[in-house]
């Protein structure tokens, strides 16, 4: 691939998902961008454009094979013979018209169909290649927007939006195109309705542009906040804010209303349906003094005058075609504008990847979020493979800001972590991570079965290694009295579990990956005393051979650690063994006596 269109991106696809050079190359401008997706299938296009030409010109048969019967009827004497043929030829050519329209709308919403496809994968994938610090600063709500809805509005903008456009356009050339049979001068008339046409259409595009940015933007905001609401349900509920909730919904939901109404009335100031009017009646009106000089004929009015109706389909079309146009580059703009944005990390597809022994290094290590102070300042400590270290600190210290820097979720802003004496930096980030597992306090669960989420790191996992998994985790006893035990489906994020459940989940789905490293940050904080004794023994157990780092504030985890630190205010104070510490440390004294 180009390196000029290279993107920093923590996850790659495999070559054959890989998004087109063309395509990364025009992510710079929502029209070239939509362009280059739509010229993968350039086929369907030219299909659809076939069928616009067909259309219109077919449309236009009708009122000139309709001028050429009156100027039959009105012949002396009349030629009704003709009549039949000229019925069975619009009957035919309107067949041959259905067809190619069929053609037409069958491409255009094809097109519409395989770029909303395309898109969204590609801007799904993009999402999850996406660092942390870059996460942590977009709404969920506000993503899901851009996600669907302005995904649908780049369908939309082709069908029924440049369908219809295409195809109103031919319809404006073909009075062009035939009035000059009838007399040359019968063309000015639509020529100067495409010239006022075309003009309008800038002005109106010009004006509407801003307002349907602001309307694709006023949705994302009401989604957000709607899913915030949503997510913190049992918040807003536990605080009996249900009403201001809804009063906040009903001013973002307003808001956007707003918004729809300005759109509603540009569209309503639409000048073509004037000029329209206007270039019908001048047209006719110049006809019928050419008929009184006796150079045109009673039937060349009709069908001229037919050619002139077809400039309706383009004027009342374009009213909302043009607005599909506009919100579909206006929803283009807004996944750019996430596509676009830089992540920190690289996927690193060349780097280390070596198996793992665990042997972990902090040189120097400082970490800073966005503009914001340092949360880890010049850190240094060393583990061998195997070895346990346990890390405690008051909250705000920095603990999990530190473990999340060994599998590279954040990049060290100073100073370097070495694996197995490789910079974390050099490792192939893939690698690195399916060697790592980290614990959280806030477990995730899927809305899958439970041995779907004890599998989730190690999919092709047998339902031997599942069960093995959860015994270690001291999780088997409660799955099994689900009726459906293994095959029990969660709730969304395992809303029908308790705490401590999904904890013992979430360590059977570390034991069965069989990391190098495991960190525990604060993991069984949920866990009944009741059980505790059984998970200190799993974790134990799972630590032996692997290099484990510790968050904890339990005294019966930190006392068997290999190591000790303690952190304050993003640098460590003081290390050593529990016994070292107690005897000549205050800070972890005080600690424990807090």
């Amino acid at each position: 691939m180009d390196e000029s269109v290279f993107l920093t991106t923590e996850f790659t696809l495999p070559d054959e998902y890989q998004v087109p050079a063309s395509i990364l190359a025009s992510r710079k401008n929502p029209i070239r961008w939509i362009s280059a997706h739509f010229m993968q299938y350039w086929y369907l296009g030219l299909s659809m454009l076939i069928g616009a030409i067909g259309n219109a010109a077919l449309a236009s048969a009708v009122p000139i094979i309709i001028g050429l019967a009156f100027n039959a009827l009105l012949e002396d004497p009349p030629r009704d013979d003709s009549l039949l043929r000229y019925a069975l030829l619009i009957v035919g050519t309107q067949i041959v018209r259905g067809i190619l329209q069929l053609g037409r709308n069958f491409s255009a919403e094809l097109i519409g169909q395989r770029l909303e496809r395309d898109i969204r994968h590609e801007f799904y994938t993009s999402l999850l290649g996406k660092s942390m610090t870059y996460h942590s600063l977009l709404p969920v709500g506000d993503v899901m927007a851009r996600a669907t809805n302005d995904v649908r509005e780049i369908n939309f903008m082709f069908s029924p939006g440049i369908n219809l456009v295409v195809g109103s356009a031919n319809f404006i050339f073909m009075p062009i195109i035939f009035a000059g049979q009838y007399h040359p001068t019968l063309v000015i008339a639509p020529l100067v309705f495409l010239v006022l046409y075309i003009l309008a259409i800038w002005q109106y595009l010009y004006e509407l542009q801003p307002i349907t940015d602001a309307v694709r933007k006023a949705f994302g905001t009401l989604n957000s906040r709607l899913a915030e609401a949503v997510d913190g349900i049992e918040t807003v509920k536990g605080m009996a804010e249900e009403e201001s909730e809804v009063d906040l919904f009903k001013q973002n939901a307003r808001s956007f209303r707003d918004k729809e109404i300005r759109q509603g009335d540009v569209e309503a100031r639409f000048l073509p349906l004037l000029l329209m009017g206007l270039i019908q009646a001048g047209g006719l009106y110049h006809a019928i003094l050419l008929y009184q000089r006796g150079l045109l004929q009673v039937g060349d009015i009709a069908g001229y005058f037919g050619l002139l109706l077809l400039l309706g389909f383009p004027t009342f079309v374009s009213l909302f075609a043009y607005s599909h146009v506009s919100l579909g580059i206006a929803g283009a703009r807004r996944i750019l504008e996430l596509i676009n944005r830089e992540t920190e990390l690289d996927q690193n597809q060349s780097g280390y990847a070596g198996e793992m022994k665990g042997k972990i290094r902090f040189e120097n290590v400082s970490y800073a979020y966005p503009d914001n102070e340092p949360s880890i300042s010049g850190v240094d400590f060393s583990l061998n493979p195997g070895q346990t270290v346990a890390i405690i600190g008051q909250t705000g210290s920095g603990k999990t800001t530190l473990a999340k820097l060994v599998n590279r979720t954040f990049d060290v802003t100073s100073g370097a972590i070495l694996i197995d004496d490789t910079d974390v930096r050099e490792w192939n980030l893939s690698v690195l991570r399916r060697q790592i597992s980290i614990i959280e306090q806030d477990i995730f669960l899927y809305s899958n079965t439970i041995a779907e989420n004890i599998a989730f790191g190690k999919p092709d996992a047998s339902q031997e290694e599942i069960v093995e998994a959860a015994k270690s985790a001291q999780a088997h006893e409660f799955i099994l009295s689900f009726k459906d035990g293994y095959q029990t489906s969660l709730g969304e994020r395992g809303a029908t579990l308790s705490g401590g459940q999904r904890q013992r989940l979430a360590l059977a789905r570390a034991f069965l990956t069989d990391p190098k490293i495991l960190i525990l940050d604060d993991s069984t904080s949920s866990i009944d005393s009741a059980t505790e004794d059984e998970i200190q023994k799993a974790i134990f157990t799972a630590a032996k051979g692997r290099t484990t780092l510790i968050i904890t504030h339990r005294l019966s985890q930190i006392r068997w650690a290999d190591h000790i630190l303690v952190i304050r205010k993003g640098e460590i104070t003081t290390s050593g063994t529990h016994e070292e510490l107690i005897e000549h440390s205050k800070v972890y004294s005080q600690l424990f006596r807090e």
